[in-house]
This record gives C-alpha cells, structure tokens and sequence, in this order.
C-alpha cells in the first residue's frame, strides 16, 4: 500500500479510538498543514506510521488540555512537530505567545518540539526532510534491529534496486531500473521479488488482472541495509 492508503487507515485507526473532546480535535484538526507534512516529509523519512499520533492531547502547566499537531513516540521519547501558519499564529500575539509558551513547556517535561513552517512546507518541503533526516537519525536508528541475521543480508543487486526507488520516490519499476542499472529486466523482477519477502519492498498491482506495475521501498532512508 502507498501512502494514500496507509494514511487512512492510520487515521481511521486514531478516530475509531477516540471520543469526545479527542475526538473533535482531531476532526477539527487534522487538515492541510498537518496531512502535508506527513505526506510530504514523514512518509518519505519513516516509511510508516508507528508510534505516530495526530492531535496529541498533552496538559499545559495549567492542567489545560493542549492538543499537539502531530506526536512521535520512539522508545521513551516524545518529539512533537508543530505546524506553523503565518495566518493562525503570527497575526495574533496572544496565541503566538501562549503556542510558545506551550512548546517551551513540552520541553520542560522532557518532550522535544520542531517548529514547522506550513509556508516552507508547501514551497520547500525538501529542506524540512534534509533537517528531519539528521536530526531524527538516532531515533530512525534505534528502531531498526541491532544486527542483521544471515537471511537479512543484501546483495549488491539488492541495495541498487532499494537505492534506484529512493531516488525516484520509494517507487522502482522494473523497466526503468533495468535500463538505469544496465540489468535484464528478470533480474530486477526475480531481486524486487526478495526485496519483498525481505519486507523491504511492497508490489503494487492495478488494474482487474491485478499484474504488478512498480515495487514500493517501504523502508527507512537511513536503513544500514543500503550501505
């Protein structure tokens, strides 16, 4: 499945969850900005949708219920990404402040906070992935396994086809990366086939016959398999 599809179970999931309060947050809240950052930079980093909350409900130090944009938890951390636009935050001084406020509190209790721009994700949204990528590399790394058993291990062929999809938005379709990487087009059927029992790659079929039209990277962009 691509993203399209995870998204939507993902949410559907967090909706089905909730009730209430919660509930109409994340309604009310999980719009444009939100939806373009998971698309856009979370999807491309992660590949998945594990440990990822919309409209996180945090208290403020008041007691008050906050709702968070979107919160990761990794481990025994908590990193919140909050969406910025000019329109909702930087008009108004009182919410200005009390978003800030409300972010440098997050960090007191331990929880770190990225400030997104929706006006940079919308026109640069490859310089928000570069500066996720290496800040949230330790994380990315700590969930993937310590070691690789024997099955797990790559061949050549293998890291091309996962760095050649990569490079073309997670998406490798056979014709194309057997003339980019000079391969007959069944050995990158017969490798991308691997990939897939390794959980590396994802088929993607169309069509009422259901024949496969590309493979999907489902992967990390940090993987230690494609060195």
């Amino acid at each position: 499945m691509g993203f399209a599809r995870e998204h939507e179970q993902w949410l559907l999931k967090h909706l089905k969850r909730r009730k209430g309060e919660r509930l109409d947050a994340l309604r009310r809240g999980h719009g444009y900005g939100n939806r373009l950052f998971v698309e856009q930079v979370w999807w491309p980093l992660a590949g998945h949708f594990h440990g990822l909350h919309p409209e996180y409900e945090v208290k403020d130090w008041r007691g008050r219920s906050y709702f968070v944009d979107i919160l990761w938890e990794v481990g025994s951390s908590r990193i919140a990404f909050e969406i910025m636009d000019y329109g909702s935050h930087g008009m108004d001084r009182s919410k200005y402040r009390m978003d800030l406020n409300r972010g440098l509190f997050l960090q007191s209790q331990a929880c770190t906070v990225h400030y997104i721009s929706l006006d940079e994700l919308k026109e640069n949204p490859s310089f928000i992935l570069s500066v996720l990528r290496n800040t949230l590399f330790p994380y990315l790394s700590a969930e993937m396994p310590a070691h690789r058993s024997t099955e797990k291990s790559y061949s050549k062929i293998e890291r091309d086809l996962m760095r050649s999809a990569i490079r073309h938005h997670r998406v490798l379709r056979p014709v194309e990366a057997a003339r980019e990487l000079e391969l007959y087009i069944t050995t990158v059927i017969k490798y991308s086939r691997m990939l897939v029992d390794k959980g590396k790659f994802r088929p993607v079929a169309r069509g009422a016959s259901q024949r496969i039209n590309y493979y999907e990277y489902i992967g990390t962009l940090q993987s230690p398999d494609l060195v």
